[in-house]
């Protein structure tokens, strides 16, 4: 029998059967042996016991698969970003970007609290919206208050394994509440003190949703880059470095120090944002020093 996990609670997996029925089910014991770990989004192969529990016998292979938060096989991921408490950070959503491109799945940005905003923060927050676009990213600009955007993003689960990412405190599951109230998902208030919210996902678990499956996720304030993502693959998470890398002079062109780069080029007419060549190339070192500690 085929299923989907869909929680992992107390050692415990939860399989989603490809008939929608829900068996709770535990791990061949030679798994830890063959360093098998199922996490949330695997596609496994069960058997069902008499009693209504189950084991899981294989796990199928993965078209991708994320450490934090842990979760697999995912089409399409949410990245919620508040426009303020927490302050928007350009540097972090291209840590996120850069994630998500590195494991080809389709990322859209969700802005949330737009109603916070006022007059000249809007302005501001408009101009980064329009340059995502500009890149090709999807953008969506949201209030739980007001509740705009929400049917944007309702319309977009259909058939698609969705995952919620986002800092700590930005709203993510309020406006799981706002897009599905019968979720009742736990929330929590920002600390003034601390300009950041208090954990209230505790488990990754997918639910199902508007013709698909969106996993809510435990909100995080940092974000490492995987083990194996290396620095010469770095410059394909970005759209706008791809579109030019051709006309650079050099083919393997790292877009830092060689001459004739067409990336660097359009940074210095503006045709790429500075801020995203220079989240860039903070990240090229960071992945650099890392390589060479390990």
């Amino acid at each position: 029998m085929k299923g989907t996990i869909i929680r992992l609670q107390g050692g415990f997996y939860d399989v989603m059967t490809e008939t929608k029925q829900e068996i709770r089910c535990r791990a061949r014991g030679n798994f830890r042996n063959r360093n098998i770990s199922p996490v949330v989004g695997d596609d496994v192969e069960i058997q069902d016991q008499k009693d209504g529990t189950g084991y899981i016998l294989a796990v199928d292979e993965r078209s991708n698969h994320l450490v934090r938060p842990p979760i697999a096989n995912i089409d399409q991921a949410f990245l919620l970003f508040s426009v303020k408490e927490p302050a928007f950070s350009y540097h972090l959503l291209d840590r996120f970007l850069v994630l998500i491109e590195s494991k080809q799945i389709h990322p859209i940005i969700v802005l949330t609290k737009m109603d916070l905003l006022n007059e000249d923060e809007m302005e501001a927050i408009e101009q980064a919206a329009s340059l995502y676009r500009s890149i090709g990213y999807d953008v969506i600009e949201t209030s739980t208050e007001k509740g705009s955007g929400v049917e944007a993003i309702r319309d977009l689960f259909e058939a698609k394994t969705s995952v919620f990412a986002g800092q700590t405190g930005v709203g993510k599951s309020s406006l799981l509440n706002a897009v599905a109230p019968e979720l009742e998902l736990a929330t929590g208030k920002i600390s003034k003190s601390l300009g950041r919210g208090k954990h209230t996902t505790r488990h990754v678990t997918l639910i199902q949703l508007g013709g698909g499956l969106v996993a809510d996720t435990p909100g995080f304030s940092s974000l490492e880059f995987p083990q194996e993502l290396e620095a010469e693959e770095l410059r394909w998470c970005f759209p706008e470095f791809v579109e030019r890398h051709d006309d650079c002079k050099f083919r393997g062109c790292a877009h830092v120090n060689e001459p004739g780069c067409a990336v660097k080029a359009a940074v210095e007419s503006g045709e790429i944002a500075s801020t995203r060549y220079d989240n860039y190339v903070t990240f090229m070192e960071e992945i650099n020093d890392r390589q060479r500690r390990y």
